[in-house]
């Protein structure tokens, strides 16, 4: 890694309490942001021009299946629980250490491609440990957790657990990875949601996750079928069953909460529970559409996330920011959540859901350097009037020209630097064929 990285002369996008939005350079030193907007003519390792181009916070996804990325394409055109049960569990059942570490870089390279530079992941029950050593090995920051399941219909054998062999494997995850990269790789809690998951398992996670100061990501609320279930075995909605096991909580990260009522917002609101909102998934699993604005109008911390490969199809933030603002648009009109707002909610909001706003979520001095430049100089971004609403509803994924996580330059001018793109699509493609032979899916290649 180099010690120092000069991004000299882009449009700086700060995300930081001001808004401000400057012009001139990012100077990094030993990971961090040393200096932002000044003129930095002294020696630097390595110069970045930014010239044409916007420098912003690396983007922070809080809901992915890293797990799921070989099942692209695999599930489509299916409602959430038939989803689950004919589709992913049974692909999931099939996984590998192979097929989860060539799943894991594929989510990854195309992350960070698209400008990502931090996610909050789930994985399936089995070989999580490999998802943590692709986040190591290639760069990235994210907060990975083993799926943990012990109830529920029709689950595979392979992924149906035994209460206590799934918080000993959770813990021992924890311990050993933790921290490790100078922070940049963390562990969490990551029970699937309250169907998958006995009474038992989840009060020891409210319990471990509040003693060892870890998070805990689920799923919560996201289809209709789901709530009723949940209310059919525990007498209680989704937010409020959960809340009463003690896991409503600002170390609580909630994915999806599409169906909610007044005292379930309330719940949130007051719990300080973050919510990730996935809209592309919401949409393509026929869920709905997530209270967006009436969240972020009592104080709810809302940030966003693409979900897994094979219920988006994409892992692409722009995609997300742009189908999170037109969605709230539709039924709230057309000011509803501006370009601004929904920009912080993929970046600062995003880390603040992860524990991590002191450190990244946007380009101010101390900061850990997780930072992209966004070139300008195309067709679908000219004119550029106002240089957020470029970026929110303009940009695509392929602008990205370079991402910088913790310092180190992972794409320089569209090429992976701690990957080979061409092996990871070559790798992902030959284990995923593996991978459907071993789930007997029909699936051609």
């Amino acid at each position: 890694m180099t010690n120092s990285i000069l991004i000299k002369g882009g449009a700086l996008i700060t995300l930081d309490a001001g808004d401000r939005i400057l012009t001139g350079d990012v100077l990094i030193r030993d990971g961090r942001i040393a200096s932002i907007g000044e003129t930095a003519d002294g020696a630097a390792d390595e110069v970045i021009d930014a010239r044409g181009a916007v420098v912003l916070p690396g983007f922070v996804q809080t809901h992915i299946h890293l797990c799921q990325t070989l099942f692209r394409g695999a599930a489509d055109d299916l409602p959430l629980i038939d989803w689950l049960k004919r589709r992913v569990w049974p692909l999931e059942a099939a996984h590998t250490v192979a097929s989860v570490r060539a799943s894991a870089r594929l989510g990854i390279a195309e992350m960070i491609k698209g400008g990502t530079t931090s996610a909050l992941t789930m994985e399936t029950v089995n070989h999580t440990a490999e998802v943590f050593r692709v986040v190591e090995e290639t760069g990235f920051r994210a907060t990975v957790g083993k799926c943990m399941m012990d109830a529920g219909d029709d689950v595979p054998a392979e992924l149906f657990e035994q209460t206590d062999d799934s918080i000993r494997e959770s813990l021992a995850l924890l311990e050993e990875w933790h921290g490790r990269a100078n922070g940049r790789v963390r562990a969490c809690f990551a029970p699937r949601f309250a169907v998958s998951c006995t009474r038992e398992l989840l009060e020891q996670v409210a319990r471990l996750s509040r003693e060892r100061g870890v998070l805990v990501h689920t799923h919560a609320s996201e289809n209709r079928t789901e709530i009723e279930m949940v209310e059919r075995a525990t007498g209680q909605r989704n937010i409020a069953y959960l809340s009463s096991l003690g896991l409503a909580a600002p170390h609580v990260a909630l994915a999806h909460c599409v169906h909610l009522n007044a005292d379930e917002l309330d719940i949130l609101a007051r719990t300080g529970t973050h919510v990730l909102h996935c809209p592309s998934s919401n949409l393509k699993l026929g869920s709905g559409v997530a209270p967006i604005l009436e969240m972020l109008a009592r104080g709810i911390s809302v940030s966003l996330g693409a979900d897994g490969a094979p219920c988006n199809n994409r892992l692409d933030m722009f995609t997300e920011m742009r189908t999170a603002a037109l969605l709230q648009k539709v039924t709230h009109g057309a000011d509803a959540l501006p370009a601004r707002r929904v920009l912080r909610m993929a970046t600062i909001d995003g880390a603040r859901a992860l524990g991590l706003e002191a450190e990244t979520g946007t380009l101010e001095v101390g900061k850990r350097a997780d930072v992209i430049v966004v070139a300008l100089d195309r067709l679908h971004l000219t004119p550029r009037p106002d240089i957020v609403s470029a970026v929110v509803y303009a940009a695509e994924a392929a602008d990205v020209r370079t991402v910088v996580i913790d310092g180190q330059v992972v794409m320089r001018e569209r090429e992976l630097t701690t990957v080979s793109e061409r092996e990871v699509i070559e790798e992902a493609t030959e284990q995923a064929r593996q991978l459907f032979q071993r789930a007997q899916l029909d699936v051609e290649f």
